[in-house]
């Protein structure tokens, strides 16, 4: 049976509990941004997550100005995504916790000889502090922690599929030999448009949202990004993993 070269993972609520705590970090400079470019809207973190899980907060900027109609320049963002970076890497330093069963399929991919890599959207720095706060980093060596923010020139987002087409070049594989695993609308389109095998993990969803809002991700991940499985539990990973493996 064909054998995955790379499992490529992505990091906010796929790897770790971070997305929450990121959108708590950066709800209130979202608000500043708009009050201080005279819109009169504001964000809630449950309705900033509902419109923008997913992106980084460059994107996230570019999506306010294109949604509520004002122009910021890439000075003015640049100095925000900086700010974010800060407040975000800080709060996840202190607080996040791996998504249930993590560590342990980790360790398992690790015994059996699967080599790792973390494709994210959100800026290396947040990613790294994630990972090192769960106790996972040592499954990923430094230069192989891919972000759409900060690896590429310029910085992109998923649902552009640049990141991957990049992470694959640099290890030297081809996209179609990975599999990915990702829990948002966007970083699974990402993973579709670059042809890699994605499996959805949806029960991050159940953790915070609901079992309603996770059947709902489930059936969005299989019909619009086109999961070849759809994992509940990462427990289930290698049983899902042989069954992606099948069709490589």
């Amino acid at each position: 049976m064909p054998r995955a070269k790379y499992i490529l993972l992505d990091c906010d609520n796929t790897l770790c509990l971070s997305e929450r705590l990121a959108f708590e970090a950066c709800t209130d400079l979202t608000n500043e941004v708009l009050e201080k470019w005279g819109r009169p809207e504001r964000y809630t973190v449950e309705q900033l997550l509902e419109d923008f899980v997913g992106h980084n907060f460059r994107g996230m900027l570019n999506g306010l100005q294109k949604k509520h109609g004002f122009t910021m320049t890439d000075g003015d963002v640049d100095a925000y995504v900086d700010r974010e970076l800060g407040a975000v890497t800080a709060k996840l330093s202190e607080k996040c916790q791996p998504c249930p069963g993590v560590p342990e399929q980790l360790e398992a991919l690790k015994q059996a000889g699967y080599p790792m890599s973390v494709v994210s959207t959100s800026a290396k720095p947040r990613v790294v502090a994630s990972i090192k706060k769960v106790g996972i980093d040592h499954y990923f060596p430094d230069e192989h922690v891919y972000s759409a923010a900060t690896s590429l020139t310029p910085p992109s987002s998923k649902p552009d599929p640049a990141i991957y087409n990049y992470a694959c070049k640099q290890l030297g594989v081809k996209n179609e030999e990975c599999v990915t695993v990702e829990d948002s609308k966007s970083g699974a389109t990402a993973a579709m448009r670059a042809g890699i095998p994605l499996i959805g993990y949806v029960g991050v969803y159940g953790i915070e949202e609901g079992k309603e809002k996770m059947e709902e991700m489930a059936k969005l991940l299989t019909e619009q990004c086109h999961a070849k499985a759809i994992m509940y539990d990462w427990k289930e990973f290698p049983e899902l993993l042989k069954k992606v493996e099948e069709g490589l």
